[in-house]
């Protein structure tokens, strides 16, 4: 699968929290879809560690500024990076979003970080990104380390910031941010400014993204499939309901080539248009029914009776109480890989 990370996730649990056996659950610790993790994740060189999954290269001090500052000082303090030559480089940055999640383990908690990290100096709190909250431009994405929340907060509030630098394999994609602001949400000029819309980092989108298959949408950045309609049940369901209500549709269609799913936190947010909200999807999407939260497959290793849910209105990962029928339900497909052919 292009452009999708394995989310990390390699146990089951059901609704009430307890562990079980992964096999036939549909859940993301049975299925581990997304590009994997290699079997050496982390190399480090004197204060950096390169990054194998993605190819980027990140400070071995996770809070390598001390102490948490605004959005805008922490562009300062990385600038002030490369004016040391930290590490022997000079192109340190802040990560956009979709770099800072990439380093997340949803098997993970406290931190949500994978367990062979080689990372001192971790804080549990919010950490800042350079991609600004399209719902609200006085505010920047950030990434909770303790439990791997990603939200928006204010940029004149103080968070952790974590450097990051190189381009990377082409593994992760661009945000779709394309513009940038300052710290009262006022749009600027994006040059020299380091914000994600000035540097748009990442594989770039193809055009068009979004193909329409009958009553299927082929996205052609991720090569996955969703249902035209983002609408499986007609209303909220709780989290069982969900798995079950993708499985039922499954078996009905029986000329379908495709195997569907419910989708992963990670597969979910790869649908995220930076650059808008409400929904937060490109302004060119060829979607119908689409609600403001979806369920995915995969469990919150915070608290494992909840799972990660996408707020599509804002583009924000959070986590919902599996037993309560809160969110929408949105299958993903993906066409069956014929034996000796090669991903």
């Amino acid at each position: 699968m292009r452009h999708v990370l394995h989310t990390g996730q390699t146990h089951c649990y059901d609704a009430t929290g307890a562990e079980i056996v992964c096999q036939g659950s549909g859940h993301d610790g049975e299925l581990q879809h997304g590009a994997p993790w290699p079997l050496v994740r982390f190399e480090v060189h004197g204060p950096v560690a390169v990054d194998h999954l993605t190819g980027l290269t990140w400070t071995l001090d996770a809070n390598i500024g001390e102490f948490p500052c605004t959005w805008l000082k922490a562009f300062d303090h990385v600038a002030s990076l490369n004016i040391q030559h930290y590490g022997g480089y000079t192109d340190w940055r802040l990560p956009n979003r979709n770099e800072l999640r990439s380093l997340v383990s949803y098997q993970a908690k406290n931190p949500a970080l994978p367990a062979d990290h080689p990372f001192t100096n971790i804080f549990l709190g919010w950490y800042w990104s350079s991609t600004t909250a399209a719902i609200n431009p006085a505010y920047a994405w950030s990434v909770h380390l303790e439990g791997a929340r990603m939200f928006y907060g204010r940029k004149d509030q103080e968070s952790l910031f974590w450097p990051v630098r190189g381009t990377g394999n082409g593994l992760l994609p661009r945000t779709g941010q394309q513009r940038c602001f300052d710290v009262l949400g006022r749009g600027i000029d994006c040059a020299g400014t380091g914000q994600d819309g000035d540097l748009k980092l990442g594989s770039p989108w193809p055009s068009p993204r979004f193909m329409v298959r009958g009553d299927m949408v082929h996205d052609r950045l991720t090569d996955l499939f969703w249902c035209r309609h983002a609408d499986l049940t007609g209303e909220p369901v709780n989290w069982q309901q969900a798995i079950a209500a993708v499985r039922q549709w499954t078996s009905q269609r029986t000329e379908d080539t495709l195997l569907w799913r419910l989708p992963t936190i990670n597969e979910l947010a790869s649908l995220v248009d930076c650059d808008f909200h409400s929904p937060a999807l490109l302004s060119e999407h060829s979607f119908t029914g689409v609600r403001v939260s979806y369920w995915t497959s995969t469990t919150s290793c915070f608290e494992t009776d909840w799972a990660w849910v996408l707020y599509l209105d804002k583009g924000a990962c959070g986590v919902g109480h599996k037993p309560l029928p809160s969110f929408y339900v949105w299958p993903v497909g993906e066409a069956v890989q014929k034996e000796g052919e090669v991903d």
